[in-house]
């Protein structure tokens, strides 16, 4: 009996398909892109003591930042789908490593605006739209542990560089260590970028999980991919779910940027060391590994409908602890149960992409995701810091209800409204269409042929 050499080969490029090699790649560029942004509850107090600034001054800088991170993810997933995710991705890394040498020499607030929110801001939407979408476009099956994976190793990076950069500052000093962070970063993201490839068809590939039945890849050229791009939005925004996901994602981001933002600060005034409050992001971003990982299996096997609602109701019901957390273990504790919501709360979206889109050119519909949670980001944010600044005219604090405190150093209004808001999540979350079929599977129809995916050969 002969071996079958041609199937034994077809079996290695599937188990050890290029795919598996972009996810590994688009999780160390996630984490090296996020070094600073998914610390800045630490650079936070490092600024106020350094420089004296007010709360809501610094945190207007990260509110700028997620604001310029909406308004421009629209146009890297336009870019994205045009000019393709490595080029852009190219000119992202760019603007990283020249934003965080930028920022090694401020000594204004003004400055803080221009390098940290508006040049790393715009780095970060296209990072943000590009990294996760490029690697879904390398999967047809299997995607739920592609985005899993790339979603729960990608996300630790906060526990690991909030108490690094909090190391890093204290020995060094902010000015150093913003020198270090872009040196090392930015030999990381180049070299990678060189072997990320934007498309399987870019290496005359296809997806993991394709077979001989399904359509050959479209040729990669400039023209082709905006008309296709340029037809599938106007079929995708006929479908609720185009609008009602980005207004969601808000909602999912209003409810945890109020703690994400302002949890360590809030620690330190309740008596925490900078050290001690540091392991709070730490904690909260080991914990959500889980369902970071596990939410995009759930969803890819029973729809992102289902599997969005438990992440949203944890996040939003976990907040009432901090009405009542004072001493270290107390945020330990809390920061366990929150990361499990707030993990899974940002899991699903590619997933219901794919489910509501099939394999079309998703990156400009996951950029006006990503338009929707920027603003939630710098809402919430912004939020947290006007009712932790707020005085009435005697300088005195307001009080509300007879049991929360507005103002005054307090964050109890912060906190019920980030309630509120995850909840109004899992209440929008009902109203989107089932996921069980794709709500536009013929929208190729309206492309002229060439342009049309190509049958497969027979």
């Amino acid at each position: 009996m002969s071996f079958d050499w041609s199937a034994r080969v077809d079996s290695l490029r599937e188990q050890y398909h290029y795919a598996w090699m972009v996810v590994g790649m688009g999780t160390v560029l996630r984490v090296t892109a996020n070094f600073v942004s998914q610390a800045f509850a630490v650079i936070l107090v490092v600024l106020q003591q350094d420089f004296a600034w007010g709360v809501t001054a610094i945190i207007i800088a990260q509110v700028l930042r997620s604001v310029s991170n909406a308004m421009l993810s629209p146009v890297a997933g336009w870019v994205g789908d045009r000019y393709g995710a490595r080029r852009t991705l190219l000119v992202a890394a760019t603007l990283y490593v020249c934003g965080m040498l930028l920022l090694s020499t401020m000594d204004q607030l003004w400055q803080l605006y221009l390098y940290y929110s508006v040049l790393l801001g715009l780095a970060q939407a296209l990072f943000a739209v590009n990294i996760p979408t490029t690697v879904a476009a390398w999967f047809k099956k299997k995607l739920g542990v592609a985005v899993g994976i790339q979603q729960s190793v990608g996300g630790m990076g906060a526990s690991i560089t909030a108490p690094a950069l909090a190391l890093l500052v204290s020995q060094t000093g902010w000015q150093v260590a913003f020198w270090i962070i872009p040196a090392v970063g930015g030999v990381i993201l180049f070299s990678l970028l060189a072997f990320f490839h934007s498309e399987p068809a870019d290496r005359g590939m296809r997806p993991y999980g394709a077979d001989e039945n399904d359509p050959n890849p479209v040729p990669n050229d400039r023209a082709t991919a905006k008309l296709r791009s340029k037809v599938f939005l106007q079929h995708a925004r006929r479908t609720r779910a185009f609008w009602n996901l980005p207004f969601i994602h808000f909602l999912g981001c209003v409810g945890h940027s109020l703690v994400i933002w302002h949890v360590v600060f809030f620690a330190t005034t309740q008596g925490l060391s900078l050290a001690a409050a540091a392991w709070i992001v730490s904690i909260y971003t080991m914990t959500s590994v889980s369902s970071r990982l596990f939410i995009p299996i759930i969803a890819d096997r029973w729809g992102a409908k289902t599997a969005m609602v438990l992440p949203y109701f944890l996040q939003g019901v976990t907040v009432l602890m901090l009405f009542w957390t004072q001493s270290a273990w107390q945020f330990y504790v809390f920061a366990a149960l929150f990361g499990i919501g707030f993990g899974g709360e940002m899991s699903a979206f590619l997933i219901a992409n794919r489910q509501y889109y099939g394999m079309g050119p998703v990156r400009s519909i996951f950029g006006f995701q990503h338009l929707g949670s920027g603003f939630g980001m710098a809402a919430g944010g912004l939020i947290g810091g006007l009712i932790y600044d707020f005085r009435l005219n005697d300088g005195a604090p307001l009080e509300l209800l007879g049991f929360i405190t507005l103002g005054g150093g307090s964050y109890d209004l912060a906190w019920v409204i980030s309630i509120a808001a995850s909840l109004a999540g899992v209440l929008f979350i009902g109203l989107l269409e089932p996921t069980s079929r794709v709500l536009i599977p013929n929208w190729e129809d309206s492309l002229p042929r060439e342009a049309e995916a190509s049958p497969a050969a027979t």
